[in-house]
This record gives structure tokens, C-alpha cells and sequence, in this order.
């Protein structure tokens, strides 16, 4: 642990440790140069404790990108509770109340939310010792789920790739897979479905891939041949690095946009895709839409308000990716420049300010 905070380029990290339940809790504080830290609670269990640090850390990082990139004066944050196996119902509640003081004790430097492997019911449990840091909980203990929010979000940045690519934003003649079906990748499926697409889908829990199929009328993908599957859209929404040097040669689509996060293993998988002319829409601007919607909600904007927020990504990536093409160069380095110009005016203003 010690080696992997010296290499850190973020600002701070706490680390704790839940005895009873043998979990350790990480929070990394990437930057909170243009506002406090916010970034949701993941809980999973990870080979090593510095695996869940280092998950912290990278997950950190892509927040602060996602803020800039979407324009909220917001710093970078995520905490990650690395458990050693599943918990039953009392020490899944002891290591939430565990962390909610740990939050609280934070006095403001980070807020936290849903993320992979937490609910909106965890939430409601964490925000018992620290109401005041917990995003999507909206009135006393009742949650919010960012998940169609999210979903929104990358249904608007599909259909701008898919505008880009093919000069249409319909999508009935599109096909398109959507590679885990959780709370984002669901109501993604079900969104995509009702816009007349061609769905393909594809889970670990292949219970869970059957229900969303006999549903919408979809076909399952066996999760190993995702890779393989010709589509005009594949739409990652599990777990993040499944783009990377392995995997990008044998993909068959025409656009990559979903709502999972670092899905980039390494900056050079950027230009691995761009090299095969496959568009990658930056996975912190399409996927920020439960970003977006959880402190709003927090801030007392109404439910029409925040719909209209999230719209705006759309917007957004439709920018990026006329500024990549002009230039004709990968998207993420169109979406790093706006962060970066973020990030520097902020750098500015503190240094004119005398923080």
C-alpha cells in the first residue's frame, strides 16, 4: 500500500479497517481543486487489500475527469469497501455503519453514493451516521436509484455516435449488445428495445441474461464470445478494462459507448480502437448521468430539472466527437482537453484566491 500511494498523483487517502467483518475500507481523494471530493462507495471482494486500494485510487481519478468534463464544480473522490467474501445482512449493515462514520469524520471532504456491488439501500444505511455526505437518499432514509439516470445518459451518447457514425440517430436499424445487466445495463437494454433495436445481451448471471431476453425479446450472448459478436454497438456495463489489448482485436462493432467506468485497461487502448476505426465515446462523459442526478437532487433541483441536466450529454459527447473528428484524432483526447481546461481555470482562480 505504501508504494502505491507514493506513485499516487491524487491528493490523499484513508484507509480503515472493519475488524469483525475483515473488510478493509479505502476513500481516495483525487483532487478537490474545484470542489469537494464526490464519488460513490464500491463493495466487492478483490483478490488483496491493494487491489480495492488501487481500485480506489483509479476510480478516483476518472471522477474528477468526469466532473470537469461535464462542467460541475466538483472534485474527484470514490470509496471502496473490499470485502473478503459475501456478508449476511448484520455485517453488511455493521461495515456500512462503519463507513458512514468514517464519512462523517470527513467533515465535508468527500460525498459519497450508490456505485458497483452498493444500492440505494445501503445508502439509506450509511446515511444513519452521516446524513449530511450521502448522496441519492432524498427525504429521511427513502433512496434514490441513479441507475436510470445513468442509463439515460449513455442512451443519448449512443445515439450521437450512432448519428456520427451511420448519419442517422435511429436506431431500429441498429444492433446492439449490452454487456451486463444490472442497474444501468437493464433499464439501458429496456430503453434501447423501445427505440426498435436489433438487442443483444449478454451477464454472468445467466438467470438474470434470460429474464432480460424473454423480456425484451432479446438474444443472449455467452459472455466469453462478447468479443466476437459483430454489432453496430457494443455497450460495456460491468466491470471496467474490458477494452484493452486482448480484446480490442477481436471486436466486431462500430462504436463502443456504455456506462461502465475505466473501461480503458492503459491510455494506449485509446488508440488501438481509433487505429481499427472503431468510435469510442469516453466512458466518464456517457456515463455521468447518475453523476449528475444524485447531488442535484441533493440541491434541491426538481425531478423535470434533472432530466434536463442529464440531457445535456448528448451535447456534449455530439461536441467532442466533431472535435475529434476535425482533428482526427481519438475522442478522449478531445474529452481530456475539456477537462484540462477545466481543471487549470481552477487552478488559477485558487492560486489568485491565495487558498
Amino acid at each position: 500500500m505504501k508504494e502505491l500511494i507514493k506513485s499516487w498523483a491524487g491528493e490523499s487517502v484513508v484507509i480503515s479497517y472493519h475488524e469483525s467483518s475483515d473488510t478493509w475500507v479505502f476513500v481516495a481523494i483525487h483532487s478537490t481543486l474545484a470542489g469537494p471530493a464526490h464519488g460513490g462507495c464500491r463493495m466487492r471482494v478483490y483478490d488483496t487489500p491493494e487491489d480495492g486500494l488501487r481500485d480506489a485510487m483509479r476510480l478516483a481519478e476518472g471522477m474528477t475527469y468526469k466532473w470537469a468534463g461535464i462542467g460541475f464544480e466538483l472534485g474527484g473522490g470514490k470509496s471502496v469497501l473490499a470485502i473478503p467474501g459475501p456478508l449476511d445482512p448484520s455485517a453488511r449493515v455493521d461495515v456500512l455503519r462503519h463507513f458512514g462514520r468514517l464519512l462523517r469524520s470527513l467533515n465535508g471532504t468527500y460525498y459519497t453514493g450508490e456505485d458497483l456491488g452498493t444500492t440505494p439501500e445501503d445508502m439509506a444505511v450509511v446515511a444513519q451516521e452521516a446524513p449530511d455526505y450521502v448522496h441519492g437518499v432524498r427525504t429521511g432514509t427513502e433512496p434514490l436509484d441513479p441507475g436510470p439516470f445513468t442509463a439515460f445518459g449513455v442512451f443519448l451518447g449512443v445515439r450521437a455516435c450512432v448519428r456520427h457514425v451511420f448519419g442517422s440517430e435511429d436506431l431500429a436499424s441498429r444492433t446492439i449488445l449490452v454487456q451486463g445487466l444490472g442497474d444501468v445495463g437493464g433499464p439501458l437494454a429496456r430503453r434501447f428495445h423501445d427505440a426498435g433495436a436489433t438487442l443483444l445481451v449478454s451477464d454472468t448471471d445467466s438467470s438474470l441474461a434470460r429474464r432480460c431476453a424473454d423480456e425484451l425479446g432479446a438474444h443472449i450472448i455467452d459472455p466469453e464470445q462478447v468479443y466476437d459478436q459483430k454489432c453496430d454497438v457494443y455497450a460495456p456495463c460491468a466491470m471496467g478494462a474490458t477494452l484493452n489489448r486482448h480484446t480490442i482485436p477481436r471486436l466486431l462493432a462500430c462504436i463502443v459507448a456504455g456506462s461502465a467506468n475505466n473501461q480503458l485497461a492503459e491510455p494506449e487502448d485509446a488508440e488501438r480502437l481509433y487505429e481499427r476505426r472503431i468510435l469510442y465515446a469516453p466512458d466518464y462523459i456517457v456515463n455521468a448521468g447518475g453523476a449528475i442526478a444524485l447531488p442535484s437532487f441533493g440541491k434541491g433541483h426538481s425531478e423535470e430539472e434533472v432530466w434536463k441536466r442529464v440531457r445535456r450529454i448528448e451535447a456534449t459527447v455530439d461536441g467532442i466527437l466533431k472535435e475529434a473528428r476535425d482533428r482526427d484524432e481519438s475522442p478522449v483526447h478531445a474529452a481530456r482537453r475539456i477537462v484540462d481546461r477545466v481543471l487549470a481555470a481552477k487552478s488559477r482562480e485558487r492560486i489568485a484566491s491565495g487558498a
